[in-house]
């Protein structure tokens, strides 16, 4: 069997575990991270298991161009029921960890079961083996890392993931799989870590091709003004500006989209007071990541969404607070963005009087007591840890709960995007901004197509979000897709007619892109099918690439369907659709003059359900 496109399948019951060759299906139709872990769960798992069934599967998984040294290509994916939306949840995650777990010659590991003690699991190659885990118990994420052997890599989760809260993430050095829940599940089975450690080369079919793309792309990217300036000099933070700008920031649990003392989370603050250095994953030459210095000790510094849902949408305008928060909650295994933005729902049900509570806007001695008995599921913290869906159907108020599916909104207000409202709605993982990123298109990018009119949107997040799942099949870093945009659009003056000419055309280009979309286009026009077809021997052009994404979604909306969901769940909260974030507007986001012209295209019937002509024409087995 090749080593390189092996599953383990691991039993924490039995505590047996075995290594099988990848099915051709599983390997070319949906080729390793997010598209594979989608497949192998599915297959696994029989409808109407609860996430914490020892029967559910969790299922971690790469992508074929993983260890070989491509550009941001050392990323692996998490796949499970999500706890908190009783749907499909895949989680991404640097570190390095992906590597380690390719180069031990696999492409997913898929664990079933629950251990009678804590364990953690250990990959060295062939060598696999559960090894006791109870002296890691209650400890945080960074102290779990420290304690386990330097050379592996690690996948490991903290207290919140002991405690079964509903977004509980999971921890690879400084990187976070945050969204879904995965870390709950994990800790359902008792099992503290996963870690990796494997030296076999990862076979290149076209050595030198692959070769010369290093170098280009690592060129381009280094060279490219979003890439090679704005991301290394100040990470995701630099959207903090542009997003208040745009009047989309999240304030105070989705009032309003920006504060006056919202520069004060800016990311040139973070820059000029705090940095440190800057960081990053393996293999990735953008450096994103921060280490800053606050109070004399060296950490992590915060991403974009952690500023906007733990800062700005709590009225904490302390940059060093926020920096503080963002790390506990990384060593508590919390997602930053499910904690944030539940915390500023429970604060206003606290305002309106429909919850007993301490927190209040701003008051970071509060907040910072309700994330650590989140973590443990004490006192207010126990309802806290089921998130705002469930707090909603407790205390009320689900006009204003900020969640779609049961996840929890990012920090971008779709009301000044109206495309990224339609993805949010649609997005088969719940309230999630990177399925597609549409906002970057409308809003935080060097363009913006129309924010607020329809026009095409429907078709643009349809090629969006096929394409991101394209990508993440890939397991690489969807960062690399905004530096598709032309380096030529950045000379453009936004008041000028050539840039206010472009706008317009692609505000009005459905057709002709839905036509794309089913386009059998062999160029390799975008550099991910181009690494694709030098790794694996084989000319990939863009119509198939696109149509591997397509696949994956699909799949992913019949696992939803399969555990329940219904067009019912393609909504947002009233909060988005019926009040009004701009003067003159009379309304939120348009998604009822949307969403039917969504299902035409994307070829589903009128609840919303893949026909069966388009599940034959994919390909895809539900």
């Amino acid at each position: 069997m090749e080593a390189a496109a092996r599953c383990l399948e691991v039993d924490l019951t039995t505590g047996r575990s075995a290594a099988r060759e990848l099915s051709a299906e599983e390997r070319e139709l949906y080729v390793g991270g997010r598209g594979l872990g989608a497949r192998l769960l599915y297959d696994a798992t029989a409808a109407g298991l609860d996430s914490f069934d020892e029967r559910m599967a969790i299922v971690f998984s790469v992508g074929p161009s993983t260890g070989t040294g491509a550009p941001q290509s050392n990323r692996f994916v998490v796949s499970t029921r999500s706890p908190a939306t009783g749907g499909l949840a895949d989680s991404h995650c640097g570190g390095s960890f992906a590597t380690k777990l390719r180069k031990a010659g696999y492409l997913a590991v898929v664990v079933r079961g629950r251990s009678p003690k804590p364990t953690y699991l250990r990959i060295a190659e062939d060598r696999v083996t559960l090894e006791d885990a109870s002296h890691l118990w209650g400890r945080g994420t960074h102290a779990t890392q420290e304690a386990l052997p330097a050379s592996f890599g690690k996948a490991v989760i903290g207290p919140a993931g002991e405690n079964r809260v509903r977004f509980a993430a999971i921890v690879s050095q400084h990187r976070v799989a945050g969204r879904g829940g995965a870390g709950a599940v994990m800790g359902a089975k008792n099992l503290k870590a996963v870690i990796a450690d494997g030296q076999r080369p990862v076979p290149v079919a076209r050595a030198d091709e692959f070769k010369e793309l290093q170098k280009s792309i690592t060129k381009y990217l280094l060279g490219h003004p979003i890439t090679g300036q704005l991301l290394p000099q100040l990470g995701t933070a630099n959207l903090v500006m542009t997003t208040a700008g745009r009047n989309i920031l999240p304030t105070r649990n989705f009032q309003a989209g920006h504060d006056r003392r919202s520069p004060l989370l800016a990311g040139e603050k973070m820059r000029d007071e705090l940095l440190v250095k800057q960081d990053g994953c393996m293999a990735c030459p953008i450096r994103c990541g921060r280490r800053v210095r606050i109070k004399g000790r060296e950490g992590k510094g915060p991403e974009f969404e952690t500023i906007g849902l733990l800062g700005n949408n709590l009225g904490i305008f302390d940059l060093e607070a926020v920096c503080e928060l963002g790390e506990r909650c990384d060593d508590l295994g919390l997602d930053t963005i499910s904690m944030g933005n539940t915390l500023g729902f429970a604060t206003e049900l606290t305002e309106r009087g429909l919850l007993k509570s301490d927190l209040a806007w701003g008051r970071l001695e509060a907040y910072r007591e309700a994330i650590e008995a989140t973590a443990v599921r004490q006192g207010l913290g126990a309802e806290l840890a089921d998130g705002s869906k469930r707090l909603a159907e407790r205390h009320g108020g689900e006009a204003f709960a900020i969640h779609v599916k049961g996840l929890e909104l990012p920090a971008y207000d779709p009301r000044g995007c109206v495309g990224q409202g339609l993805e949010y709605a649609t997005n088969n993982r719940g309230g999630c901004h990177i399925r597609g990123s549409t906002m970057f298109l409308e809003a935080t990018g060097p363009v913006s197509i129309d924010p607020l009119g329809i026009g095409a949107k429907p078709e643009l997040v349809i090629f969006q979000q096929n394409n991101n799942a394209a990508i993440s099949s890939l397991s690489m870093c969807y960062f690399a897709a905004y530096a598709m945009i032309p380096k030529l659009v950045f000379g453009l003056d936004p008041n000028g007619l050539a840039y206010r000419g472009a706008m317009k055309a692609a505000t009005w280009t459905g057709p002709a892109l839905q036509a794309f979309l089913r386009l059998k286009n062999p160029l390799r026009l975008l550099w991910f099918e181009k690494f694709l077809s030098a790794v694996v021997g084989r000319d990939i052009g863009m119509g198939e690439f696109l149509e591997l994404g397509e696949r994956v979604y699909n799949l992913e909306r019949m696992y939803n369907f399969r555990e329940g969901f219904s067009r019912a769940d393609d909504r947002l909260p009233r909060r988005l659709l019926e009040e009004p974030i701009f003067e003159g507007e009379e309304a939120g986001v348009p998604l009822a003059r949307m969403l039917p012209r969504y299902y035409r295209i994307r070829g589903w019937d009128e609840r919303g359900v893949p026909t069966a002509k388009t599940l034959k024409r994919l390909r895809v087995r539900a």
